[in-house]
């Protein structure tokens, strides 16, 4: 009795230590794609520039993709550094499914973030929790380069079709190009209505 008490035990680990490992040996999703460590000076990365859009012609601002599933394979976040001109802005919206930290390096920027307004200056950091309209006004004399990070990918993709690699012909979108693509990445990035 004891000897099959025994026997049964055994096979039992057995049965369970190979379970294990095969769960062990076998990748989820997200680990499917390794993440590739990256160590970029400020003018490495997929550089770009936003194309004009109906009503607003002329090439936009630039902005450097550094972190996201294209550029390092990273699953959980994305980075970009932009450029923001004197006098330009960024318009109102929110991302429904990610959070965003914005870091101003420099220059003076009113922030409309939620219901309040503020104007900050180099240095300032913005949290912005998903689903909370902002926007960025340049107020002062200099361009303000803003890093910013978001807690998941998506918004990287809507930017990749508003924009031109750097150096590309810069086509400005039609109104139905503009619609089709706000549309198609609205899970990421939703514009208020002038």
């Amino acid at each position: 009795m004891r000897i099959i008490s025994v026997i049964t035990m055994a096979c039992a680990l057995a049965a369970c230590s190979s379970a294990a490992a095969q769960s062990a040996a076998t990748p989820t999703a997200v680990d499917s794609v390794k993440a590739t460590p990256l160590i970029l000076e400020k003018n490495e990365g997929e550089r770009r520039v936003t194309r004009g859009w109906p009503g607003h012609p002329a090439p936009g601002e630039t902005f450097t993709l550094k972190v996201d599933p294209k550029n390092g394979n990273s699953s959980h976040l994305v980075f970009l550094t932009a450029h923001l001109a004197p006098g330009k802005e960024i318009p109102a919206h929110r991302h429904p499914e990610a959070d965003e930290i914005l870091f101003l390096q420099n220059g003076t920027a009113r922030v409309h973030l939620g219901d309040a307004v503020r104007v900050v200056h180099a240095g300032a950091t913005v949290f912005i929790p998903a689903n909370t309209w902002i926007s960025i006004q340049n107020i002062g004399k200099v361009a303000i380069d803003v890093a910013a990070v978001f807690s998941a990918p998506g918004f990287e993709d809507f930017m990749r079709e508003c924009s031109v690699r750097e150096g590309e012909k810069n086509v400005p979108m039609t109104e139905a190009e503009n619609e089709a693509a706000e549309k198609r990445h609205q899970h990421a990035v939703i514009y208020k209505e002038p």
